[in-house]
Formats: C-alpha cells, sequence, structure tokens
C-alpha cells in the first residue's frame, strides 16, 4: 500500500498496491493531506484513520484485470479474492463434515446429500460485493470438503515457513479425508484437449519420470509479485529488494526516501497478513498527524491455516526456536487429543496436536504455540494476547481451563518431547 502527504516534497501519481509518501510540513499548496495508494485492507485502514484525525485524504486503487477479464472493487486480496472467500468456502465444506457427524448424533437425514457450487459462489460473491462498499492447502482443502477431486502438486515442501511437524500433520489429515499429493513434483505443461479437459504434465523431481493426468480445472497456488516496477520508484531512489521486488523500510515503515512510507505485503520483511496491514496502516496514520508515536510491533503475530484440520500458531516454530537459542537451550511440551466432538462422530483425531515451545531455564518463557484441530483460529488468538504480556510455562500451569474444551488441552500440556513418553491425552 502507498501514500502521500502535502508538503514540501511533490508527489508523482503512480499505480499500485502498497506505498506511502507524506510529510508533516503542511503548506497550504496541495489539495490532499494524504494519497494513499492501494485499496487494500492496509490502505483502506490508514486513509480511514487519517480522515478521523482530520486529515484529507483520497485512495487510488486498480486491479490489474486477469486473462479471462475479471477484476474486483475496493479491499484487495483478503476481501475480494483472500481470507474472505476461503474461510466462507472452508466452512461450507466444514457443513459437509458436520452433515456427515450429525447422523452420528441421531438425526434422520434422507437421500443423498451433494453440493450445488453456484448457490455458494453466489452467496460468497454476493457478501464480497457488500464488503466492497463498507493461496494453496487450504483451497484444496475446501475443494475435498464439498466432494471433489483434488489433487495438490508440492514442489518442495508444504506449508513453508510454518512448523514442520505441524505441516505434516495437517497434510496427513488432508490425505486421510481424500486429498491426494504428488510430492516433489514440478509442472511441466499444461495442454487443453479438444474435449476441453486440460492435460498436465509433470516431472517427479525424486526418479526423474514425467507424468501426465487429465484435469476439469488447474489453480496456480504460486503467490503474488508486488507491482512495484509501474511506480517509478528507481527514478525516486526507493530501495528495493531485488530479489522479491519488495520496499525496504525501517521500524517506522519509513523507505530509504525522505516522506515515502509502505507497509502491508508491498513491505520487505514483513508478515502477509491483513490484520497487521491494518494495524500498520492505522498507526502510521496517527503518527504522521503527529498524534501518536507508537510503532507497529510485529513480533509474535498469530495466524491461522484454514485447512480441514485447522492449524494455529503465535511466535516460534520449533525449528526457528531451536535455530535461535539451541536445540539443548529449548523446552518442547506437546500433546495429541481427541476434541470431544470427535468421539460420537467416530472421526479419526490422530493428527489433533499441539505444542508449546518453551526457554528451558528460568519461568520457561514461551517461544510459539501450536495447534491443530477445530477452531484453532479462535483458540489461537486467545493465547496470542498472553504472548505480548510474556506469557511463561507456569503460567499455563496456573490457569484453569474451560472444561470441556479443545482450548484446556494447552493448559494441561505436561509432557516434554526430551521425555520420550506418550503424549496422548488419557481420560476426561
Amino acid at each position: 500500500m502507498a501514500a502521500f502527504c502535502r508538503g514540501r516534497h511533490r508527489w508523482k501519481r503512480t499505480n499500485v498496491s502498497c506505498l506511502h509518501v507524506l510529510t508533516r510540513n503542511l503548506t497550504g499548496k496541495y489539495d490532499y493531506d494524504l494519497v494513499v495508494i492501494g485499496g487494500g485492507s492496509g490502505g483502506l485502514a490508514c486513509s480511514k484513520e487519517a480522515a478521523q484525525v482530520g486529515q484529507k485524504v483520497a485512495v487510488l486503487d486498480y486491479v490489474e484485470p486477469s486473462l479471462k477479464g475479471t477484476k474486483w472493487g475496493l479491499g484487495g486480496t483478503c476481501v475480494n479474492v483472500g481470507c474472505i472467500p476461503k474461510k466462507l468456502m472452508h466452512q461450507a465444506a466444514l457443513l459437509g463434515s458436520a452433515v456427515k457427524d450429525a447422523k452420528k448424533y441421531g438425526w434422520q437425514i434422507s437421500g443423498p446429500v451433494c453440493h450445488d457450487w453456484a448457490t455458494m459462489a453466489e452467496a460468497v460473491q454476493n457478501h464480497v460485493r457488500s464488503l466492497n462498499w463498507d493461496v494453496a492447502l487450504e483451497c484444496a482443502g475446501f475443494l475435498t470438503g464439498i466432494g471433489l477431486d483434488t489433487t495438490v502438486m508440492v514442489r518442495s515442501i508444504a506449508l513453508r515457513g510454518f512448523d514442520q511437524q505441524m505441516s505434516g500433520l495437517v497434510t496427513d489429515y488432508m490425505e486421510t479425508y481424500g486429498t491426494k499429493f504428488a510430492w516433489k513434483c514440478v509442472p511441466k505443461r499444461v495442454d487443453k484437449l479438444s474435449s476441453g479437459a486440460l492435460q498436465v504434465t509433470w516431472t517427479d523431481t525424486h526418479t526423474g519420470n514425467e507424468h501426465k493426468d487429465t484435469y476439469d480445472s488447474v489453480l496456480w497456488a504460486v503467490g503474488r509479485a508486488p507491482e512495484t516496477k509501474a511506480l517509478g520508484l528507481d527514478k525516486l531512489g526507493v530501495q528495493l529488494n531485488k530479489e522479491t521486488g519488495k520496499i525496504v523500510v525501517g521500524a517506522d515503515e519509513s523507505t530509504s526516501v525522505p516522506n515515502i512510507y509502505a507497509f502491508g505485503d508491498i513491505s520487505e520483511g514483513r508478515p502477509e497478513l491483513t490484520p497487521t496491514a491494518i494495524k500498520a496502516g492505522k498507526l502510521l496514520a496517527r503518527r504522521l498527524a503527529g498524534h501518536s508515536t507508537e510503532l507497529m510491533n510485529y513480533d509474535n503475530v498469530a495466524t491461522t491455516v484454514f485447512t480441514p484440520l485447522e492449524y494455529g500458531c503465535v511466535g516460534l516454530s520449533e525449528e526457528e526456536a531451536e535455530k535461535r537459542h539451541g536445540k539443548d537451550s529449548i523446552e518442547v511440551y506437546h500433546a495429541f487429543y481427541k476434541p470431544l466432538e470427535f468421539t460420537v462422530a467416530e472421526r479419526d483425531a490422530s493428527q489433533c496436536y499441539l505444542k508449546v515451545v518453551c526457554e528451558r531455564g528460568g519461568d520457561q518463557k514461551i517461544l510459539g504455540l501450536h495447534f491443530t484441530g477445530p477452531n484453532a483460529g479462535e483458540m489461537t488468538q486467545g493465547f496470542a494476547l498472553g504472548f505480548q504480556c510474556g506469557a511463561t510455562y507456569s503460567h499455563l500451569l496456573q490457569t484453569v481451563g474451560i472444561h470441556p474444551t479443545c482450548a484446556e488441552e494447552v493448559v494441561k500440556v505436561n509432557i516434554t518431547k526430551r521425555s520420550g513418553l506418550d503424549a496422548t491425552v488419557t481420560g476426561c
């Protein structure tokens, strides 16, 4: 996201999704106090906050149409093609599972239960449009959940950047419930057949063998690239990371050029998460208006992957904790548990797991918390507050759980990986 503010530095209008140019020397020579480039979550949050503190603001937004002409309104990736439609379609898949569970709970459901894509798509789009005017395992998970035959091709590892033990549990669960995986494979070409089907050719990097299969649709979940080239930032001298194309920023979102700021997904080294962009945008607007000096805290930001078995986490992965502190200086408490909802429905809970990564000495400060299971996002959000307060393992032990919930298993966890003991939760 991008923005400009009136002052002694004149600004050029350009197209993109995330940048800021501002100055506090307000002279009355300019049309706006603040111009924001990028109408995504962060840009809108910044512009609204600036307006509330008395600034005159303009928002510039543009969506490059896809090859099929698809484009959308305000709200950016999250509202239009990211978090919001993703979670709604994830919910559609969960409801399908709930219908199956309902029979075990005594609900009489006659006839086959099927899913109508058009009905769901229309409902999701209607909601997205209402927001306009206020990217791979998740997709595969809900597609499988609504009854579609789905295959995920993984070039290297799943959920890069996340704890890899947890990633393995997520993909194991997905495979158990029908999602197919082509591991260590690289797509070579896609050909459209006379029938309209798509023939995909790929190479197995383990064996070097070539394989083919046909599909109705092919989705490329290969991430996004920042639209910085069209901004003319090189003419201004704004420093970019040459590999990623992202803008290099300081702790206060400042760039290498005075009065130019950047935040959100376009900033180098920042989490590509909607809530961080929103909060960073609000804080920047308040600082630029002279109403605050508070900086955005990017440490211990919680997030959730909305796969069929949800995965929520906050803090360091076990791998990162080992890298920073050393394997002998951390203690990992863990547990395999069974959600009460799974019992009557006779659902497999083999991948329902949690772990708390702590410093080994002293009060055992908690470095990371990881959880797979139902409603992982709701559960993780609560524990994220504890990270801001310096939560320790002792604090967990002093906390009384709410029974019967999945979250209570976190405050009951007491088996360490180091002990080698069975971490399966037994009893009530």
